[in-house]
């Protein structure tokens, strides 16, 4: 077997290193997809009109970033430091992906909603049982429209969207209930 010449394999490596260096990055002209609360800020506190203590309605969002081959939006709300586990505040799919904002108290057009762990198919608040737990609102951007009926569980969301998210993009926030 014939060994490659030191000069060869330097080209050869030379050439590879070249080919990375100048590869543009996919994606690096698109700004990240975002979501935000002008209601709280990024781990800051939820106020309570948002949970289970006020009006337990869902803060404003605002949406950004979203990649130009996204074809539907999904949103979930949850609290993984609930004592049974992660729990499930809110599941919203199929919303347009050229949406900019959930208004606070609402729902967007054509949006279909599932069961949250308290068994209803609309946004439950925060409702900690004790001491301060982190609220995670999750926005993913998927290529492709769900075939799910309303009030589905977020196990079949989990499923439905498996190898569809082309991003993603989380905004927590902190609940504890006043004593």
């Amino acid at each position: 077997m014939k060994t490659m010449r030191p000069m060869r394999v330097a080209g050869i490596i030379i050439v590879l290193l070249m080919g990375v260096a100048i590869a543009p990055a996919r994606g690096a002209s698109e700004p990240p997809i975002k979501i935000s609360s002008p209601d709280f800020s990024e781990g800051g506190s939820i106020p309570p009109q948002f949970t289970c203590t006020g009006a337990n309605v869902n803060p404003s969002l605002r949406i950004s970033g979203v990649p130009a081959g996204a074809r539907s939006l999904v949103l979930i709300v949850d609290d993984p430091d609930a004592p049974a586990g992660t729990w499930t505040h809110w599941l919203l799919w199929n919303m347009k992906p050229d949406l900019q904002e959930i208004a606070a108290n609402g729902v967007p057009a054509g949006a279909v909603q599932g069961a949250n762990d308290f068994h209803k198919n609309n946004y439950g608040g925060p409702c900690p049982p004790s001491g301060v737990h982190r609220y995670f609102f999750r926005l993913y951007a998927l290529d492709t429209v769900l075939e799910l009926p309303a009030g589905s569980s977020r196990k079949a969301l989990d499923k439905a969207m498996s190898g569809h998210v082309v991003a993603s993009a989380e905004y927590m926030g902190k609940y504890a209930k006043p004593r």
